[in-house]
Order: C-alpha cells, then structure tokens, then sequence
C-alpha cells in the first residue's frame, strides 16, 4: 500500500450534519429501493437513491420514471439536519456490499459531498447535484382495488409465465377475479403461457399488464411473505405495499386488446 504521507488527505467536512442510522436499518432500506434506480445517464438526478431526511425519518427514493421504489426508516436528528441529498449509484452499489446486520452506521453530510463511516471503514461520495422530481405526485392517492399476495408464489409465476413475454410486448397480463389472479404472456408464433393462484381479492374484474421484470424486482428484493398489490383501473399505476413504510409505484402498459 501507499506510504501514510502519500494518501490523499481526506475531504474535511465543515460544519457537517451528522445522522447515525442502524446498519441493519440501511442496508434493508437499500435492497428495497435502490433496484429502481435509473441507468439512463441523461436524467443524471435519477442516477442514485435520494435520501430525505425530514420529521424525524429517512426516506428512500429511487425511481428511473416508469417505477418507484420507496421506504421509510424511522430515525431521531434535530429540525437542523433536515436535507434531501442524492447519493450516486456507485456508492450506493459500494455502501450495499460494506453494511452488515450489526452495529450503526454514521453518515456525514458536507458541502456537496457525503461520508458513511462503518467504524473500520469510511466511504466518501460526492452527492450528484441538482433536484429530485417530485416523487409524491406519482404516487395514487388512493386504490380501489386490493389483491393480497404471497410473495414467493407470485414471484415463482411471474418468472415462469414471463419465459414467453416476447421481446416486441414485453408484458405479462394479469387478470383479475373473485379469488383468483390468471398471470398471462404470449409470443406470436411460440404460445402462450398462462397460471392461475387463488388469491384473497374480493373488487371487480378486471385486466392490467406490467412489465414482468418490473414486476419481480421488488418481490425479489422484498423478505416478507405477504404483498399487496392496490390498483385504481387498467391505465392507473399499480402499488405494490407490505406491512412496514414501503411502497413500490409500477406504471401500466398498454393492453392490446
């Protein structure tokens, strides 16, 4: 390794804000949200997870413009702390692979740049510069309809019905009726495919269509055994919802009729 004198000399944060969070609490919250991060570089705002710290919680955000990923981690810092930072992918990706279940994690905001301090390790990040959009008003104020699902079955599904998504649509079908959710994709000139699950779902039926990769990445990333899917009407998003402080908002396609 370099000699001590010769390492860069680390950023000095001035005045910085400190805020100390669970590893455990982090890490969570980071698998649950950061999947939905934008790669497309020209929306350079997206390209990283928002972390809000406002009223005495941090929220998460991490949406590319057809999905959101959210959550909320309850947490105690003074009004003075309040900020919204945007922490680049990479250090996202990198703070992913250094949290553990154990022990706290202690996050520095400066001037433009932010730190998370790991006891043995510190990871130092610029914050990508600009404003996130304003996430809320995507999020449907209220469903019509809820569908209670257990995770692993849906995903299991999902990923085999989803073979014969064809590349041209890349959608899966769900229909909708009284206790019963038929998952359906087909290709022209290959077949379709197409699996029924009871379900606890009393409303009305009715179709909507995801993009199933869309789909499967939050119940990927989710650990709980039951979801719920609430949905308005066909062209509405779809918000997928468990128990805690966290919500997925996944856009509609097209159904070809």
């Amino acid at each position: 390794g370099l000699p001590e004198e010769e390492f860069p000399p680390l950023p000095k944060f001035e005045d910085a804000k400190i805020v100390t969070i669970r590893q455990k609490d982090l890490r969570d919250g980071l698998r649950k949200t950061s999947y939905a991060i934008s790669t497309d570089e020209t929306r350079y705002v997206l390209n990283g997870v928002l972390f809000s710290f406002k009223d005495n919680k941090l929220t998460l955000v991490a949406t590319d413009g057809r999905r959101l990923a959210m959550l909320d981690i309850e947490l105690e810092f003074p009004r003075s702390h309040e900020a919204d930072i945007i922490v680049p992918t990479k250090a996202v990706t990198e703070l992913q692979r250094l949290l553990t279940d154990d022990g706290e994690v202690k996050v520095s905001m400066g001037s433009g740049q932010i730190a998370f301090d790991l006891n043995k390790t510190l990871l130092v990040s610029k914050l990508i510069e600009g404003n996130y959009p304003n996430y809320k008003q995507v999020i449907p104020s209220e469903a019509k309809e809820r569908v209670t699902l257990e995770r692993e079955t849906f995903l299991n599904s999902l990923r085999r019905v989803s073979l014969l998504a064809s590349d041209k649509s890349n959608s899966i079908k769900l229909n909708f009726s009284k206790n019963n959710i038929e998952i359906t994709a087909n290709t022209p000139e290959v077949g379709e495919a197409k699996e029924s699950l009871a379900v606890a779902y009393k409303g009305r039926d009715f179709s909507i269509a995801f993009n199933p990769e869309f789909l499967m990445a939050p119940l990927r990333n989710l650990a709980e055994d039951e979801v719920f899917l609430d949905l308005i009407d066909e062209m509405s998003p779809g918000v997928l919802k468990i128990q805690t402080p966290f919500l997925y908002v996944l856009m509609p396609m097209r159904i070809s009729s």
